[in-house]
């Protein structure tokens, strides 16, 4: 938590320096009642007092009362724009963070953790400093002056206030000792409460189609009542604390009643008086103490989970990204458009055997690269590389004649449009969509957008959108059909106009017709620029100028369509398992 807590900023630092001051100025005058109590009990056992001094001495405490309203309304303002502030720094914090990780990190945690670790772990941290700066620092405040205050007053009464104070402080350890480990445990089966959440709207059709609902809220039931029983278990030993806490005030008052009973009893004429308001003064400060353990156990309820998921969020603050950016904005302009495969072997992290072994091939700027092979044989894996969604295990990946690990990550992302297997759509409408292209950037005219949709082929169904190029797009486009999201993702990045289009399976859910006319319209659009398609279709890559066939992660064949039907068996047999004799000939 205290490492966490060293990302406050300089104005916060000052606010919680402004809370301190109100804090100790409501502390002060809070603890300056007892002493106006005490002349109120005096006057009023002294014979010839006056009204006037009486009420003068209850104006004097009725101004204390509001001064330490004051404060404590200045206290609760700064504290609460601290809490909020520096929650909102570390959503920021965490969300960059996790904006730099690679694939290896962000499979490290999982999506549903990063998620919880964002909202629900940084809401604990929030929580804990809105309500810690207004009790943490007041609560030893006032204990510490009321127990200077009530020194001397009696020593009796002083055991009683010790004893109290011990047997709270020993129920508050024993209560957090058997509450801490539930508290880790929440936070993980919080997450698996998201990821359960999320798998089921994510597949909410095949949920259905298989008649799975029963299924799927069977899961989310179990998942929902450990997280309960474990928040139950907490929470019923946390509420032990209020009543014992109570117990023990209202004991310790007893306590001092008791013992100063005895006191005046035995002492003589004028004592009596001295004794009485001794005792009065006593449970004011001793009641004080006491609120003072009382609001540091309120802490003690909030800080283990709050503790847990500081420890979380710096888990994540904490790693390193593998993928490092590099020093270079620009390969070699004789190289332009150029990749370059050199001896790339690549193997997942934590796994035992290579998923690629020793790739080596080169594609000159203009080409249409196509890779295909079985299901599992690396095609998407090596695609990967060239963006550094996963860095070479061994050899060298090269992009215009430079590795791509000596690349500034920007840079060499301006260079890619990249389309994934499965599209990805964002939330907005299908303009705003396809201006993603340019690195999300809405400065981007109409007219590109329109031809980028255009040479996509999905201008007729955009325009058959009910308000066209500024229809809404809902998120995941659940809104419009798979194919249809596919060209918008093509479309999108077409509108980067880059360097290297890697196309990964990016036609699979396009009809015959569409694929053709398409990738027709788009070799005419990038006839000088590189493109890499991979692709499980003949009929999508039998016209590229290079075909590398790849089978359990090697590369067991490269050349044109017509030249691999001959000299490689593998590619033959996906041909022929696709199309007859006369297709492939034609």
């Amino acid at each position: 938590m205290f490492k966490l807590l060293k990302k406050l900023n300089r104005r916060q630092l000052i606010y919680i320096f402004v809370c301190i001051v109100f804090i100790t100025v409501q502390v002060w005058l809070d603890l300056k009642l007892p002493d106006y109590m005490t002349s109120i009990t005096k006057l009023v056992q002294t014979e010839g007092s006056k009204m006037r001094d009486i009420l003068y001495e209850g104006s004097k405490m009725m101004l204390c009362a509001f001064g330490s309203l004051f404060s404590a309304f200045i206290t609760g303002y700064f504290a609460s724009y601290v809490a909020a502030s520096f929650g909102k720094d570390l959503r920021k914090s965490v969300f960059s963070k996790v904006e730099s990780f690679g694939m290896e990190q962000i499979k490290k945690f999982s999506t549903s953790s990063l998620i919880t670790r964002t909202t629900n772990d940084v809401s604990q941290v929030q929580m804990l400093i809105a309500i810690g700066l207004q009790v943490i620092v007041k609560a030893p405040i006032m204990a510490i002056w009321a127990i200077f205050k009530i020194v001397g007053k009696g020593y009796e009464w002083s055991i009683a206030t010790i004893i109290t104070v011990a047997t709270i402080m020993l129920l508050i350890f024993i209560l957090i000792k058997i509450v801490l480990p539930k508290f880790k445990k929440i936070q993980k089966l919080t997450d698996n409460v998201n990821r359960v959440t999320r798998e089921n709207l994510k597949g909410i059709r095949v949920v259905r189609a298989y008649n799975a609902e029963e299924y799927q809220l069977y899961k989310f039931k179990s998942a929902n009542e450990e997280l309960t029983n474990n928040n139950m278990f907490t929470q019923r030993i946390m509420s032990l604390l209020m009543p014992f806490l109570s117990l023990c005030s209202n004991g310790l008052t007893l306590a001092i009643y008791i013992i100063g009973a005895y006191l005046i009893n035995s002492a003589s004429g004028l004592n009596k008086i001295e004794i009485f308001s001794n005792m009065v003064v006593f449970i004011s400060y001793a009641m004080q103490v006491i609120i003072s353990f009382m609001l540091l156990a309120m802490i003690f309820i909030f800080y283990p989970r709050s503790a847990v998921s500081a420890k979380r969020i710096l888990e994540v603050l904490n790693t390193e990204s593998k993928i490092k950016d590099g020093n270079s904005k620009n390969g070699r302009k004789k190289d332009m458009g150029k990749v370059e495969f050199r001896n790339v072997s690549f193997k997942y992290p934590d796994a035992e055997s290579y998923m690629l072994k020793d790739i080596s091939f080169t594609v000159n700027k203009g080409e249409t690269v196509a890779f295909i092979g079985s299901t599992g044989s690396g095609k998407s894996t090596l695609i990967n590389l060239i963006p550094r969604f996963y860095d070479a295990t061994s050899g060298e990946v090269l992009v215009d004649g430079i590795n791509v690990k000596d690349y500034k990550l920007e840079y060499l992302y301006n260079k890619i449009g990249y389309v994934p297997q499965k599209a990805v759509i964002f939330t907005g409408t299908v303009n705003s969509n396809v201006a993603y292209g340019k690195n999300g950037s809405k400065k981007i005219s109409q007219e590109i957008i329109n031809k980028s949709i255009e040479i996509a082929q999905a201008k007729e169904f955009v325009l058959k959108l009910e308000e066209g190029y500024d229809s809404h797009i809902a998120q995941g486009g659940t809104n419009i059909s798979g194919g249809q999201r596919q060209r918008i993702a093509i479309a999108r990045a077409i509108a980067k106009s880059p360097e290297i289009y890697i196309f990964d399976d990016s036609f699979s859910a396009l009809d015959y017709k569409t694929d053709s006319i398409l990738r027709k319209s788009l070799k005419k659009y990038t006839k000088n620029v590189t493109t890499l398609i991979v692709a499980q279709r003949i009929g999508t890559i039998m016209n590229a100028d290079k075909i590398i066939v790849l089978d359990e992660g090697k590369m067991v064949g490269c050349g044109t369509h017509k030249d691999l039907l001959e000299s490689c068996q593998i590619y033959k047999e996906i041909a022929l398992s696709q199309l007859s004799e006369e297709e492939l000939k034609k």
